[in-house]
């Protein structure tokens, strides 16, 4: 059966909610029995991270899917590039430093974003793939789940999922601001577990 890991974070800055755990909760209440999956709730801080995403990819997973709010999004964006760089939201672009001294640029997803933006966009969720997920927590778990999966000799895919803010979280703030149901960021969750259980290798899905 195929293993999955599927995280999301804590609220941060300003935000009382994080889209990406709202969607989270409400994808575990129709949760697929094809996977074998765990979730996990995740800090906004980049050392705890570093520390739970390492021991958790020591239990070796198929894949890992992060999840992750983007305020002003007006779409779903799978992440493509992981960049070996991390800085705070108050800090200047100069003073951000690597995540990993010495280690590569960048990774980059090898998993199918594009059929996946095209599968969810079929399905009627605005999905776009993006080739820049910032300098902060989420561009950092994408490139420390490849840079921990190659130091630890793990064959785990990995890809981030940006969320818009759930209206809940616009409404909150009297912002205008661009949201999403948070039952429709599940869905694309859930359909993007559908497409990587299609796509398994015939014997693990015999295992399912």
């Amino acid at each position: 059966m195929l293993r999955l890991l599927i995280t999301a974070f804590e609220p941060y800055d300003c935000w009382k909610e994080n889209a990406s755990w709202l969607a989270l909760v409400e994808f575990t209440k129709t949760m697929s029995s094809r996977a074998d999956i765990t979730t996990r709730l995740y800090p906004v801080d980049f050392a705890e991270v570093k520390t739970r995403l390492e021991r958790d990819l020591r239990d070796e997973y198929d894949v890992a899917i992060h999840l992750g709010q983007s305020p002003g999004a007006s779409c779903i964006e799978l992440e493509a590039i992981g960049l070996n760089v991390g800085g705070r939201s108050d800090q200047l672009a100069e003073q951000y430093e690597p995540l990993i001294e010495d280690g590569p640029v960048a990774y980059r997803s090898t998993l199918p974003l594009a059929e996946w933006s095209q599968a969810l966009r079929s399905q009627g969720i605005p999905t776009n793939v993006s080739y820049h997920a910032g300098a902060y927590l989420c561009n950092a778990t994408l490139f420390l789940t490849h840079y921990f999966a190659e130091k630890l000799g793990l064959n785990t895919q990995a890809a981030f999922v940006h969320l818009p803010l759930n209206y809940s979280q616009t409404v909150e703030h009297n912002k205008r601001m661009p949201a999403m149901p948070s039952a429709m960021s599940a869905r694309a969750v859930q359909l993007i577990v559908e497409e990587l259980v299609k796509r398994a290798p015939a014997h693990e899905q015999e295992l399912a």
